[in-house]
C-alpha cells in the first residue's frame, strides 16, 4: 500500500504544475482572441474578469486531460530513470499491480468530469455567451465600421466616417415596417444605449427619409428633418445569469440534450408520417388521369412535400449535432483514463524525467486525438457517421495503442531511450566505441 500511495504522490506535483502551464497557454491564446475586442470597446477590469473567469472551464475541459497524461509520463519517467522500477522489478514486484491506487483516483476524476462536462461548463458557456452579446453592442458606435455595411436586426447602417464621438455621411436601410425598406440619409449622428443594453438610440442630425407606399407604389414619399431619433428595441442583451432562454447544444446539460433529442426524434417521426401521407395522396391523383386539375394538384402536393423534406433534413441534422455533443462530453472524460494507461508506458519507454519531452509526446498525443474528435464530429454532423461512433472512435483506437504500448513496457522495449541518443550525439565520430553501460542502464 505504501508503495501505491508512493506512485500517486508521485503525480500530484506533476500534475498541477502541468494543468497550470496548459490553461495559461489556452487563456493566452484567448487573451489574443479577445486583445481587440477588449481594445475597441475599452472594456472594465470587472468585465474582463469575468470573460476570463467563464471562459476558464472551457478551459480546464481540455487542459486537465492533457495534464494528466503529461503528468504520468513524467512520473513514471522520472521513476524510470533513477532507476526506481529497476528495484521494483528486481524486488518481484509487478510495476502494473501497484497502479490500483492511482487508477482509482484517475476512476473518480473522470466521474468528475462526465459531471462537470454535463453540467457546470453548459452553464458557464450559457453565461458567456450572454455577456459577449452585452460586450458586441456595449459603446455601441465601436460597431459601426467606416465604409462597411454594419447589420443590426431589421437595420442595415452605413455610415462615410465614424469619429468615435459622430458619425459622418449615413445611411440606414428599415425593413421592419413595409416590403420596400425605408431609406434614410443624415449628415451626422451618434449612437447610444439604453435600457441596460436592451435598446440603441439613433440620432441623427440633418437628413431626409425616403419611403415607398406599401399599397401604391407609384407614391413615393421624401420627407427632411433637422433633427431625428431611431430606436432599435429588443436587442437581447439585458444580462441575466439565470436566463432559461434559447441555448445551444453546447450550453445544453445532460438532461437538456436528451430531452432535446427526444422532441426532436418525435417530430422526425411526425413528419415522416406527412411524407407518407404526402405520397400516398400523390398517387391517389395519378390514377385520376381524367382530372383536369391534375398537373396543378400534383405539383402544389410535391411543393409541400419538399418543404417537409427540407424541414426533415434539418430536424436529422439537429438530432445528429446534439447526439454528438452528448458523447462528446462522456468521450472527453473518458479520454483521462486513456491516457494514464498511454502515459504509464511511455514514461517507462521514454526513459526521461524531462518536462520538455513529457509535454512534447503529450501535445503530439493530444493535438492528434483532439484532430480526431472534431474530425469525427464534423462527419457526424453531415450524416457520415453515427454520433455515438464519431465521439468513441478516437478512445477506442488510443486504448488499443495503450494496451500495445503496455505489452511492450513488460517486455523492456524502448520507446525513445534519451539517453542513448544523447550519447551517441555527443560521440558522433566514435561510431564503433560501445555504450557505457551506465548510459545503457
Amino acid at each position: 500500500m505504501v508503495l501505491k500511495r508512493y506512485i500517486l504522490k508521485e503525480h500530484i506535483a506533476p500534475f498541477f504544475i502541468s494543468l497550470m502551464v496548459v490553461t495559461f497557454v489556452l487563456l493566452i491564446d484567448r487573451v489574443i482572441d479577445l486583445l481587440n475586442t477588449i481594445i475597441e470597446k475599452k472594456l472594465d477590469v470587472s468585465t474582463i474578469l469575468q470573460v476570463f473567469g467563464l471562459s476558464m472551464p472551457f478551459m480546464l475541459a481540455l487542459s486537465i486531460p492533457m495534464a494528466v497524461l503529461v503528468a504520468t509520463i513524467l512520473a513514471f519517467g522520472r521513476m524510470t530513470v533513477d532507476r526506481e522500477t529497476i528495484a521494483m522489478k528486481a524486488s518481484g514486484i509487478n510495476i502494473y499491480r501497484m497502479i490500483s491506487l492511482l487508477m482509482l483516483v484517475t476512476v473518480i476524476l473522470t466521474g468528475g468530469m462526465m459531471y462537470f462536462n454535463h453540467y457546470t461548463l453548459p452553464e458557464t458557456n450559457h453565461k458567456l455567451k450572454n455577456l459577449m452579446l452585452k460586450i458586441a453592442y456595449y459603446k455601441p458606435m465601436t460597431i459601426i465600421k467606416p465604409g462597411e455595411f454594419t447589420n443590426i436586426t431589421d437595420y442595415t447602417i452605413y455610415v462615410k466616417d465614424n469619429l468615435g464621438t459622430e458619425l459622418r455621411g449615413i445611411v440606414i436601410f428599415d425593413r421592419t415596417e413595409t416590403r420596400y425598406p425605408k431609406t434614410i440619409y443624415a449628415q451626422s449622428g451618434m449612437i447610444s444605449q439604453l435600457d441596460n443594453g436592451n435598446t440603441l438610440q439613433i440620432i441623427l442630425n440633418d437628413g431626409e427619409m425616403h419611403e415607398k407606399d406599401d399599397q401604391d407604389q407609384t407614391l413615393y414619399q421624401v420627407r427632411a428633418f433637422k433633427y431625428f431619433e431611431l430606436y432599435i428595441r429588443d436587442m437581447g442583451n439585458r444580462i441575466d445569469f439565470m436566463d432559461t432562454g434559447y441555448r445551444s447544444d453546447r450550453e445544453m446539460t445532460a438532461k437538456e440534450l436528451l430531452a432535446d433529442i427526444r422532441n426532436n426524434i418525435d417530430e422526425i417521426a411526425q413528419k415522416q408520417k406527412v411524407m407518407s401521407d404526402f405520397d400516398r395522396r400523390i398517387n391517389v391523383l395519378m390514377l385520376d388521369a381524367a382530372n383536369p386539375n391534375l398537373t396543378e394538384e400534383t405539383n402544389r402536393l410535391n411543393q409541400m412535400k419538399k418543404l417537409e423534406a427540407d424541414r426533415l433534413a434539418e430536424l436529422k441534422e439537429t438530432v445528429n449535432a446534439l447526439q454528438v455533443e452528448y458523447h462528446k462530453k462522456f468521450a472527453l472524460a473518458f479520454a483521462i483514463i486513456i491516457f494514464v494507461l498511454i502515459g504509464i508506458p511511455l514514461g517507462l519507454m521514454t526513459r526521461s524525467s524531462g518536462i520538455g519531452m513529457a509535454f512534447s509526446v503529450s501535445s503530439v498525443i493530444f493535438l492528434i486525438y483532439y484532430v480526431a474528435l472534431n474530425g469525427g464530429e464534423q462527419l457526424a454532423d453531415k450524416g457520415y457517421m453515427s454520433p455515438f461512433l464519431s465521439m468513441w472512435i478516437s478512445n477506442f483506437i488510443f486504448l488499443i495503442i495503450a494496451v500495445l504500448l503496455i505489452i511492450g513496457s513488460i517486455y523492456e522495449k524502448k520507446l525513445i531511450d534519451l539517453h542513448t541518443l544523447s550519447w551517441r550525439l555527443s560521440h558522433k565520430r566514435a561510431k564503433k566505441t560501445l555504450i557505457p553501460d551506465e548510459v545503457i542502464h
